[in-house]
């Protein structure tokens, strides 16, 4: 985290994300499912990109994330709330590394409660 980022009139390369827009009573209205699914799209296509250049943790590799997948990254943002997208890619490294202590407990020959572990499939498969 830079500087850069502490201040709110600095520009960024980051997409500036969406926000809820609020109602008359002044509460935010909550995204319809057309906007949800339009945010899970923008979201899968920029974690493709993610595993394509082997990058897990999209805030931690900012930098390279923003090379690699930028234009995707902008279309999430503008897809997404902020909120949600800052969620979804912090949820993406914890389920990598749920996963990854599922599969050691099983080699060291423990026990995974049944439904506990997720399909391999939709896990990210980052190098070690």
């Amino acid at each position: 985290m830079g500087l850069s980022s502490l201040n709110p009139f600095a520009s960024s390369s980051t997409p500036t994300p969406t926000t809820p827009k609020p109602s008359a009573d002044g509460a935010f209205i909550a995204p319809d499912r057309t906007s949800r699914a339009k945010c899970y799209e923008a979201r899968d296509a920029f974690f493709q990109c993610l595993d394509k250049h082997g990058i897990l943790d999209a805030i931690k590799d900012e930098d390279k994330a923003s090379k690699e997948c930028g234009d995707v990254e902008k279309a999430f943002g503008r897809e997404c709330a902020g909120s949600w997208v800052t969620y979804f890619k912090q949820r993406r490294v914890m389920e990598w590394k749920k996963q990854q202590t599922l599969n050691k407990i099983e080699v060291e020959g423990g026990w995974v409660p049944e439904g506990a572990a997720t399909p391999a499939a939709s896990q990210p498969q980052m190098p070690k």
